[in-house]
């Protein structure tokens, strides 16, 4: 007989896309913070979580448990077993080795998992508009989301594509008023509900322009978009957006970025030769510039 409380957190994750939306909002609320909801009453969860106090009993008897107590208790249990605040799988014991090969087989294994859930046609739909679009405005906010917008902004600047990364909130706007339907507003957020950020996916959308999300499934910023790229990692036990959603958010910038120059031909295929020549001439790249031994004999 299945025990409902067996890897809770793991199934929490799992489910949380195919969940009506009130109770998707619960299971994020859980998953963001599993120990405060532990210690939360009812009435507190349901506040957090924006729904009402049956919807917290019905979520919880859709995971199989009868009342919210034994949902509670098999969460409890389930944080226990999946490590500490230090990181989910690593043990305040563990020697240096132990922390080490946790760390990196965990991440391995999010990466693997994010291989068997990636939706290629979507990555496939969002590399074509990419590719036709007239500018590609990338948003962000908070430190992680800002990394990752910087980097797909460069990335595609690279491509020879027009775009921009944009992460203060009134220049979201005016960039969401100006993209028109022939734009494209490249929202990054995994928390997904950041209210300016929203607005501007809202506007830019009632723009004409194509919003396109990277962020994690059932949030309010995947509800709002055209195209959702879906990046779900396990609950970092620290930070709120952790190492393993960074690097999952690399990886499908990369493999969407591949995508976009097989669908810009050789013109892209050019360029990026180009750029690589050009930055090892001058040294960019480049251990051997020879400009560099120049400028330090003429100092001499």
């Amino acid at each position: 007989m299945h025990n409902p409380s067996v890897h809770l957190l793991q199934r929490l994750r799992e489910r949380m896309a195919l969940l009506p939306a009130a109770q998707r909002s619960v299971v994020q609320c859980v998953l963001e913070d599993p120990r405060a909801a532990v210690a939360a009453t009812v009435e507190q969860l349901a506040q957090q979580a924006g729904v009402s106090m049956p919807t917290i009993v019905r979520t919880c008897r859709s995971f199989g448990f009868e009342s919210v107590r034994e949902f509670m208790l098999a969460l409890a249990q389930d944080l226990a077993v999946t490590g500490s605040y230090l990181h989910r799988s690593v043990l305040a014991e563990d020697s240096a080795g132990d922390v080490a090969s946790k760390i990196v087989h965990a991440a391995v294994s999010s990466l693997t998992e994010l291989g068997r859930r990636i939706d290629v046609e979507v990555l496939d739909k969002v590399a074509s508009r990419l590719a036709e679009a007239r500018r590609i405005d990338c948003y962000s906010v908070g430190a992680a989301s800002t990394f990752m917008a910087n980097e797909l902004q460069s990335r595609l600047f690279r491509l020879g594509c027009t775009a921009n990364a944009i992460f203060d909130a009134h220049q979201q706007l005016v960039s969401a008023s100006t993209l028109g339907p022939d734009g494209v507003a490249f929202v990054i957020s995994h928390v997904g509900r950041m209210p300016y950020t929203l607005e501007a996916a809202r506007f830019a959308r009632s723009q004409g322009a194509t919003v396109v999300a990277l962020t994690q499934p059932g949030t309010q910023l995947a509800e709002i978009a055209d195209l959702v790229l879906a990046v779900s990692v396990p609950q970092d036990a620290v930070m709120r957006v952790g190492t393993e959603a960074y690097l999952a958010h690399l990886v499908v910038i990369e493999i969407l970025m591949v995508r976009l120059a097989q669908k810009l031909g050789p013109v892209a295929t050019r360029g990026l030769q180009q750029f690589k020549q050009l930055l090892h001439k001058h040294g960019f790249d480049s251990a051997e510039y020879s400009g560099a031994s120049e400028t330090f004999e003429d100092e001499r």
